[in-house]
C-alpha cells in the first residue's frame, strides 16, 4: 500500500526542471469564469499547455500553492509560472484570450534565457 501512496504522489510532483503554469482563483471570480469559457478546455491540448502544465489553486485555501513567488498573489485570477518551485513571472488578471496567450508565449520564452536551479552550467 505505500509503494502504491509513493507511486502516486511521484507522478503528481512537478518532474525536476519542469515547469508549471499555477492559476490563484478566488470563488465567484467572473474573471476566472471567463478564462475557463474562453481557454480552460483547450490549454491542456496547446504547445503551451504542454510545455507548462496548468495547476489550479484556491487563492483562499492556499496563498503560495508551495512556491517561492516575488511577491503576494492579490488579484484573481494571477497565472504564475514557475520552475523547481520558483517563480519566472507572471500575469495578473485577465483582460481577454489574446492578452493572456500572448503574454504566456513571453513567459514561456523566458524558460529558454533562464537555466534551471539545479543544472551546471555550460563552460
Amino acid at each position: 500500500m505505500a509503494a502504491v501512496l509513493a507511486g502516486i504522489v511521484a507522478l503528481a510532483a512537478p518532474a525536476a526542471n519542469a515547469a508549471e503554469l499555477v492559476m490563484f482563483t478566488s470563488p465567484g471570480c467572473p474573471w476566472c469564469a471567463a478564462w475557463e469559457r474562453e481557454v480552460g478546455d483547450a490549454y491542456a491540448k496547446t504547445d503551451l499547455g504542454q510545455v507548462a502544465p496548468l495547476r489550479r489553486v484556491n487563492l483562499h485555501r492556499d496563498d503560495t500553492a508551495g512556491l517561492d513567488l516575488d511577491r503576494v498573489v492579490r488579484v484573481t485570477p494571477t497565472f504564475v509560472l514557475a520552475r523547481d518551485g520558483r517563480e519566472l513571472g507572471r500575469i495578473a488578471g485577465y483582460p481577454g484570450e489574446s492578452h493572456f496567450w500572448t503574454r504566456l508565449e513571453q513567459l514561456i520564452a523566458q524558460l529558454k534565457k533562464q537555466p534551471p536551479q539545479n543544472a551546471k552550467a555550460e563552460p
